[in-house]
């Protein structure tokens, strides 16, 4: 199967690191243009540096912006605006008892993790919808599916991305252009280590730790270990090629699977 993405111009959120970096990667390798994006030129800058060292050949650009604002969106799709694969990637997580979120708190989980990726939408599916061709994806979670009990705010507003997905899906019909979610399961990122490490003693090695979060918090998954980064990156690749021309409005799974207990 040979991915060619020549000619596209694409756009991560959250790029600089983790599974948005692994993501711009794996497209800048299939011959994609790929808009990397942080919330300071100076992530970006050193993100940038990483990925021309890594792949000299392909083709990088600049987007700083927080695009949880409105005005940090526009200042992105100023840097790129004619965007032909749009993958929506940032996100924020963290551990609260579930009494314990504010309203502040409930409000910026949306404001990240739902209404940035509303926004971007927003401001390229015309386009893409005009040229006969896009990919628009949302970097969900397997917590949109099993609300985690330690994060509720993280879980809702993931699950609020499959639904953003879905209607985008629709307003794109017989376009040529696909919407659609990656559901993500636990990745192995430095802040999924941080995360383990506010719930185990840090005293405890990695692989132990790794360990013990997936037996008490993630028994639901298959593969029983944490998911790398390039693995996310693999699906997103293919989604945003021609090559999955037929799948859209789809959920599409990333999880390591799930045990007949926890999900049909």
């Amino acid at each position: 199967m040979r991915i060619d993405l020549s000619g596209k111009t694409a756009l991560v959120t959250g790029s600089t690191q983790g599974i948005g970096a692994a993501i711009a990667t794996g497209l800048a390798r299939a011959g994609a243009r790929v808009a990397v994006n942080g919330r300071s030129e100076e992530s970006v800058a050193a993100a940038l540096d990483g990925q021309r060292a890594a792949s000299p050949d392909a083709e990088f650009l600049a987007a700083p912006g927080d695009v949880s604002t409105e005005g940090g969106a526009e200042r992105v799709l100023e840097a790129v605006p004619e965007v032909d694969i749009l993958i929506n990637n940032l996100g924020v997580f963290g551990v609260r008892p579930a009494l314990e979120i504010s309203d502040d708190e409930w409000r910026r989980y949306f404001e990240v993790n739902v209404l940035s990726a509303v926004r971007l939408t927003r401001g390229c599916l015309a386009g893409m919808t005009e040229r006969g061709w896009g990919r628009v994806q949302y970097i969900a979670s397997d917590s949109a599916i099993v609300t985690p009990a330690e994060m509720i705010h993280y879980g809702v507003s993931k699950t609020a991305l499959l639904g953003v997905s879905r209607g985008f899906a629709k307003a794109a019909a017989g376009s040529g252009v696909t919407v659609n979610s990656v559901i993500a399961g636990p990745t192995h990122t430095g802040g999924v280590e941080d995360f383990v490490y506010e719930i185990f003693d840090k005293s405890l090695p990695w692989e132990e730790a790794q360990r013990e979060f997936m037996v008490k918090y993630r028994p639901q998954s298959l593969i029983q270990r944490l998911i790398e980064p390039e693995e996310i990156a693999n699906m997103v690749v293919y989604l945003s090629s021609p090559l999955a021309s037929a799948t859209t409005g789809a959920a599409v799974r990333v999880d390591g699977g799930y045990v007949d207990s926890i999900v049909p």
